[in-house]
C-alpha cells in the first residue's frame, strides 16, 4: 500500500592463482605495478560505485577526495562512454552491452528511456541480478534511468523496484536536489526544501548506513550511489552556494572555436556572445559548487569502510555517465557529441591489490564495468555481454593486447519536450551518428553522409576535421572497422571487432 511520509571479504580483485590465470590469458601482458601496492587479496570484494551525472574531466581538479582516490588507486585516462547521453550510457553500464544490443539510444520514446529498458526485459540481466545471485547485498541509490517514476506500480500492488536490488532508494526528478520523492524499498518518502533534504547528502547518509549494516551482517555487498549532481540546474548544497567566487569556465583552444571543415550540424554556429560566455561562467561555477557535496560523500563512504574494518576488502569506483561541453566548439552547455569533451570521462578505481597512483591508457568503455563486477564476485559473465572485464588492468596489466577501438552510438536530434537533456538553443544537437575512437584518432559517420576524422596525436583538441582529405582506401578501412563494431554482438565478437 502506498503511503507518504515527510523527510525523513572479503577482498579485492581475485586470488593470486586466479590472477595469474587471467594475466597469462593476456599474451604478452606483464604486470606493471607502481612501487606502493598491497598484499595479494582473495576474491569476492565489496564494491562501492559512485556514478555522477554529466561530470566532465575539468571538474576533477576541484574534488580533493577524487584526487585522493587517484593517489590511492588507478586512473583510466582513455575511458569512454557508448553514448554521451544519460539513459543509453547507464543502460550500457548496467548490462555491459552496447546501445545496439540494449536498444536504448535515447532518454525516452520508442528507442530509449526506462520504459524501453523495462519493457524489453533488460532489467533481468544486470550486474545487480548477477551479484545478488552470488549472495551479495546490492543497493541502488539516487538516479536510475530517465523516465523512472518512484510511485509507479507497473501493474503491481506497490511502487516498483527492479529485480536484483536488496536495497532501493531511488528518485525520479532529483535534478533540483530538493522537493523530490524517493522510492525507499516500495515506500514513497517525500523530501522538502530544508538544508538536510539536499539529495546528495541524503544519499551519503543512506550509503554510510548500508555499509555499516552490510559489515555487521558479514555479507559481501555492492553499493551504487548515482548522484544527480552536477546535472543542470547545477544546484549546490546550501553550504557551498557562495564558494569559489569569481571562478570562470576554462578557456582552452577549443573554446569559442569552430573546427575546420565542421560537420553540417555545427558548421553554421556563430561565435559565442558576451552574454553566452557569462552564462557559461556562471554555470561552470555552479557545477564546481555542486560537486563539492559529491566529493564529501566519497570521503564519508571511504571513512565508513575504514570504520567498519572492510576498507581492505572493498573496491571503490568513481565515474560519470557522460561528459559535458561548455563553450567548446562555440557550443552552449550540453553533450551528445562525439568530441572528447562529451565521451571521455573519469574512471578511477582504488582498493587492495591496485597500485597506488597508477594510470592506464587502455581503451576501456562503460560496457566493461558490468563484467568486471561480475567476474570479481565470481558470477558468470553472460556470453551476450559486449564488454570485457577490467580485472587484468586493475591488477597492473599493461593492456598490451587490450582492444584498440571504442564504439560510440547516438540517435538524434533530440526533440523530446519532456527530456531533461533536451538541448538548449545552440548547445549542440547532432543527428544520428556512429563513431570509433582509438588512442590516436576519432572517426565519425553521420546519418546524413557527413564524416569527421580527427588525428588526436597532432590535434588533441579536435579542431581540424581531416575526413575530406583521406583517400578512398583509408575511408573504406575506417568504415569497415566502424561497421564491425556496430554489428558485433556478445563478448567474443565485440572483443575481436574492437581490435582495429
Amino acid at each position: 500500500m502506498l503511503r507518504r511520509m515527510t523527510r525523513s571479504r572479503r577482498s579485492l580483485l581475485f586470488s593470486a592463482a586466479a590472477g595469474a590465470v587471467l594475466l597469462a590469458g593476456l599474451t604478452g601482458t606483464r604486470a606493471t605495478l607502481a612501487s606502493t601496492t598491497t598484499a595479494a587479496p582473495p576474491a569476492r570484494p565489496n564494491v562501492v560505485f559512485v556514478l555522477t551525472d554529466d561530470l566532465s574531466w575539468n571538474l576533477v581538479r576541484y574534488m580533493p577526495q577524487v584526487r585522493q582516490l587517484q593517489n590511492d588507486g588507478l586512473t583510466f585516462n582513455d575511458y569512454t562512454v557508448t553514448d554521451s547521453l544519460c539513459c543509453p550510457s547507464r543502460s550500457s553500464i548496467f548490462t555491459g552491452r552496447f546501445p545496439h544490443d540494449t536498444g536504448v539510444f535515447t532518454n525516452g520514446g520508442s528507442d530509449g528511456g526506462f520504459g524501453y529498458f523495462h519493457g524489453h526485459g533488460e532489467e533481468s540481466q544486470t550486474f545487480a541480478t548477477a551479484l545478488q545471485a552470488k549472495g551479495y547485498r546490492t543497493a541502488m541509490m539516487g538516479k536510475y534511468l530517465n523516465g523512472y517514476q518512484p510511485a509507479a506500480t507497473l501493474g503491481g500492488s506497490r511502487p516498483y523496484v527492479p529485480p536484483g536490488w536488496s536495497e532501493w532508494d531511488v528518485a525520479g526528478n532529483g535534478y533540483p536536489e530538493f522537493n523530490y520523492d524517493l522510492n525507499e524499498n516500495h515506500t514513497i518518502v517525500h523530501h522538502g526544501s530544508a538544508p538536510q533534504d539536499y539529495l546528495t547528502d541524503v544519499l551519503a547518509g543512506k550509503g554510510v548506513r548500508f555499509i555499516a549494516d552490510s559489515a555487521a551482517a558479514k555479507s559481501p555487498f555492492l553499493l551504487e550511489i548515482a548522484t544527480f549532481a552536477p546535472h543542470a540546474p547545477y544546484t549546490p548544497a546550501p553550504r557551498d552556494a557562495n564558494s569559489f567566487p569569481g571562478l570562470t569556465a576554462p578557456r582552452g583552444p577549443a573554446f569559442d572555436t569552430l573546427p575546420k571543415n565542421a560537420p553540417p550540424w555545427l558548421a553554421s554556429r556563430t561565435p559565442l556572445t558576451a552574454a553566452e560566455k557569462a552564462a557559461i561562467d556562471t554555470a561552470f561555477r555552479k557545477r564546481v559548487q555542486a560537486v563539492q557535496a559529491v566529493d564529501r560523500m566519497i570521503g564519508q563512504l571511504r571513512a565508513a569502510l575504514t570504520k567498519a574494518g572492510i576498507a581492505r576488502d572493498t573496491l571503490v569506483v568513481f565515474s560519470s555517465d557522460n561528459g559535458y561541453h561548455m563553450g567548446e566548439y562555440r557550443l552552449n552547455p550540453g553533450k551528445m557529441t562525439a568530441f572528447d569533451t562529451d565521451i571521455r570521462v573519469p574512471l578511477v578505481a582504488a582498493g587492495p591489490g591496485i597500485a597506488h597512483g597508477a594510470t592506464s591508457r587502455a581503451a576501456v568503455e562503460n560496457i566493461d564495468l558490468a563484467p568486471t563486477y561480475e567476474q570479481l564476485a565470481g558470477a558468470p559473465v553472460p556470453s551476450n555481454v559486449d564488454g570485457h572485464a577490467l580485472v587484468p588492468l586493475l591488477a597492473g596489466g599493461s593492456g598490451a593486447n587490450w582492444r584498440t577501438g571504442s564504439l560510440v552510438e547516438h540517435h538524434g536530434p533530440d526533440v523530446q519536450a519532456d527530456d531533461p537533456d533536451l538541448p538548449a538553443p545552440n548547445s549542440g544537437n547532432p543527428p544520428s551518428y556512429e563513431a570509433i575512437r582509438t588512442g590516436t584518432y576519432t572517426y565519425v559517420e553521420y546519418v546524413d553522409g557527413s564524416r569527421e576524422y580527427y588525428d588526436r596525436t597532432t590535434d588533441p583538441d579536435e579542431l581540424d576535421n581531416l575526413a575530406g582529405s583521406l583517400g578512398p582506401a583509408r575511408l573504406a578501412q575506417l568504415h569497415a572497422a566502424l561497421t564491425g563494431l556496430v554489428n558485433c554482438h556478445g563478448g567474443t565478437a565485440c572483443w575481436a571487432a574492437g581490435h582495429v
